[in-house]
């Protein structure tokens, strides 16, 4: 099993950037496909970036050319840059690990880390 805690987030005005960070304990961290998610309020939990346990990424078109996710496996840890934030960027920003099994799917959430884009 894994657990999750999101950290990095605040608030940041228009223009500007954040990294996010979800660092993971529990299990064999390098075996999990790791993602971002974000859900503003009033709104459904969207995609943002995922990177494969292989290294693979890709993102939502939101997050295209702005967000850039990647990994350390020695450290347990995943990371969220953003840059040239909007206000629509505005979200609870959630980390998520998933792990393929023979028979099953686990999947494991981290309790969210606010951003806040605003001037």
């Amino acid at each position: 099993q894994v657990q999750l805690v999101e950290s990095g987030g605040g608030l940041v005005q228009p223009g500007g950037s954040l990294s996010l960070s979800c660092a993971a304990s529990g299990s064999i961290f390098s075996a999990y496909n790791m993602y971002w998610y974000r859900q503003a309020p009033g709104k459904q939990r969207e995609f943002v970036a995922t990177i494969t346990s292989g290294g693979s990424t890709n993102y939502a078109d939101s997050a295209k050319g702005r967000f850039t996710i990647s990994r350390d496996n020695a450290k347990n840890t995943v990371y969220l840059q953003m840059n040239s934030l909007k206000p629509e960027d505005t979200a609870v920003y959630y980390c998520n690990a998933e792990l393929m099994a023979t028979s099953r799917i686990f999947s494991f959430w981290g309790q969210g880390t606010q951003v806040t884009v605003s001037s």
